[in-house]
């Protein structure tokens, strides 16, 4: 396709130029980047934006080993000031090892980034406790990464949305796609139970949703929807650095000084059932808390006063989908494996550019496209045992 019209009026009844089914940070973030190239551009959001995996995880920004990772550092400290709302980005991450195989870990890990340029510091015990006074005095020590960060999800969504709207985007929440039109081996439009949607090109970024979707275009895409929980404590005093990962957690500790964490295992779910308003799994919560303990065992005094789960997909190797599609031509599928929030910025331009000149020029995104999987087994989610538990009969709390 050539490159996208600025501001052009879809070929008939209501749309825009570009549709974008999926009101997550990486939909949002793509219509905002063609928002901002003054594309018309409407995102279309079955419930409300960010209310499943955007808003509801660690808000990490530390991806090395992703294609995007360079254009991921270089954009979280500029997007305050560019979207032109907080999102409050905090710079560098520190990676508790409790143990000797965790610490080799955490160096293999940091020697990806080491090797792009970035660098970081390895603390021992008495330097990793006066950043982080809550740790364990028995973890061996943790590296403090000099690139990376964390953001907190609720207000990075809310500085999407306002943004897109700010450059003449559109919103439209609580419409659920049930079809997609096909012409002549491109997208016109999308079937809601608003309406009718026109549109010249279409990107797909509706999370779990998206293998259903892209099936009604005859496309296969690989994920498999999971559960995935977080825990926030009562507030604390303030540490120095505020992102610790360690013990299998992310997450943060918030401005506020709560301690929001999760990390698996996560609960799969049949293909059918992705309700956002299921149940918190109180097994799940109580692993959450334990380990939680175990990495900040001066925190044991604290209360868990909130709890909540969001579903996310995940691809079979568990690296993002970001591929400009050939049939249908004007199509753009992304979906991001779990690692969605931190490569937002970097992942919505990319998209952006994929669907107006079809091509990303800043970096290379062979290895994320939808072919990898040509070859894959049917029964690939059965082999790899991400099937959905059977049903508990278990009585579970639910989400605060």
């Amino acid at each position: 396709m050539s490159e996208m019209s600025r501001a052009r009026t879809p070929e008939s009844g209501t749309g825009a130029a570009v549709v974008v089914i999926g009101g997550g940070v990486t939909g949002l973030s793509a219509a905002w980047w063609l928002a901002q190239s003054g594309v018309d551009v409407l995102v279309l959001e079955k419930g409300i934006v960010g209310w499943e995996a955007s808003g509801r995880n660690g808000g990490g920004a530390t991806h090395p080993v992703s294609p995007l990772f360079r254009e991921e550092q270089r954009l979280w400290p500029m997007m305050d000031e560019m979207l032109g709302y907080p999102t409050e980005f905090r710079p560098q991450r520190i990676r508790v090892a409790l143990h000797d195989e965790e610490m080799e870990e955490r160096l293999r890990g940091a020697a990806i980034a080491v090797d792009q340029g970035f660098s970081f510091e390895k603390l021992d015990r008495k330097t990793l406790r006066e950043l982080v006074p809550l740790v364990d005095d028995s973890a061996v020590g943790a590296i403090l990464s000099h690139y990376g960060g964390h953001a907190n999800p609720q207000r990075t969504v809310q500085a999407y949305a306002w943004a897109l709207q700010d450059r003449g985007g559109r919103i439209q929440q609580h419409t659920t796609v049930h079809d997609i039109e096909l012409r002549s081996g491109r997208v016109v439009g999308v079937q809601t139970d608003r309406g009718r949607f026109g549109c010249d090109a279409l990107v797909l970024a509706a999370g779990p949703q998206t293998a259903w979707l892209a099936a009604r275009m005859g496309v296969d895409v690989p994920v498999a929807p999971a559960r995935v929980e977080m825990i926030v404590t009562e507030p604390l005093p303030l540490m120095k650095h505020g992102g610790v990962d360690g013990g299998g957690l992310y997450g943060r500790q918030t401005l506020r000084g709560n301690l929001a964490y999760g990390g698996g295992p996560h609960e799969w779910l049949a293909a059918q059932d992705l309700r956002p308003a299921r149940p918190v799994n109180s097994p799940v919560l109580r692993s959450l808390a334990r380990r939680l303990y175990e990495l900040f065992p001066k925190a044991a005094h604290v209360r868990v006063i909130r709890s909540w789960a969001g579903i996310v997909e995940n691809t079979p190797d568990g690296r993002p989908i970001l591929d400009r599609l050939k049939d249908p031509e004007n199509v753009v599928v992304a979906t991001m494996s779990s690692v969605g929030f931190g490569l937002s910025p970097a992942s919505g331009r990319a998209i952006a550019q994929l669907v107006s000149q079809g091509h990303c020029d800043f970096a290379d995104l062979g290895q994320l496209g939808l072919a990898r999987f040509a070859d894959l087994a049917p029964d690939w989610r059965t082999r790899s045992g991400w099937v959905a538990a059977a049903p508990r009969s278990d009585s579970v709390a639910s989400a605060g």
